[in-house]
């Protein structure tokens, strides 16, 4: 069984082709009907859908492997911690998980690109989903202590109140350009002048 291509896009820190690969390699390897089960780098797949937000593809991943590779390997269940705190919306558990655990060589490079990712996403939901939130909150959140998320949080412009221990969201300008397509106002124009005559 060749796992070279999964090995270079490793190296190379293509993490968000990683899923597709490694799911066409396994339909490739199934239907050659060599057995696969022992040798495949399940930590590897799993944490590659996670990676590109595809929670439910992990979920079916995790289910179709063996009991013994789930009991023999303790990296594929710690991988699959991360799935379940993601599926629970549990956003702190996520970060404990992540550094919770001894990952090997080959998958220390794509734990961190995901913590890193999952930290901006985090971020970015605080940002639209808040005007005011805890210093505690935020730090929960993002995965950092607090003296961390206050200064990662001030770098990105928002302010804090040190008596209430509360920061301001700076959210961020929204800019939308509308571009007007001469052909589709010409368009609207005569579907208007046909509905008035």
């Amino acid at each position: 069984m060749d796992l070279s291509r999964v090995r270079e896009l490793l190296e190379s820190k293509s993490y968000d082709k990683l899923a597709d690969l490694c799911d066409s390699l396994m339909l490739q390897v199934a239907s050659d009907g060599i057995a696969y089960h022992d040798e495949w780098p399940y930590s590897i797949h799993l944490l590659a859908h996670i990676y590109v937000h595809d929670i439910n593809s992990a979920r079916f991943l995790w289910k179709s492997i063996p009991s013994s590779v789930k009991e023999s390997q303790p990296e594929v269940t710690a991988v699959w911690k991360i799935g379940q705190r993601l599926w629970l919306r549990d956003y702190a558990g996520v970060h404990e998980v992540t550094r919770g655990f001894d990952w090997s060589q080959d998958l220390q490079g794509l734990v961190a690109a995901f913590s890193e990712l999952y930290t901006k996403k985090m971020f970015q939901l605080l940002l639209s989903a808040y005007s005011t939130i805890s210093i505690q909150d935020t730090a929960s959140f993002l995965g950092m202590n607090e003296d961390d998320a206050t200064n990662y949080v001030l770098q990105h412009g928002w302010t804090v109140d040190p008596e209430s221990r509360m920061f301001t969201v700076k959210k961020q300008a929204i800019v939308t350009e509308q571009k007007l397509d001469p052909s589709k106002l010409q368009r609207l124009t005569e579907y208007v002048f046909h509905l008035e005559h």
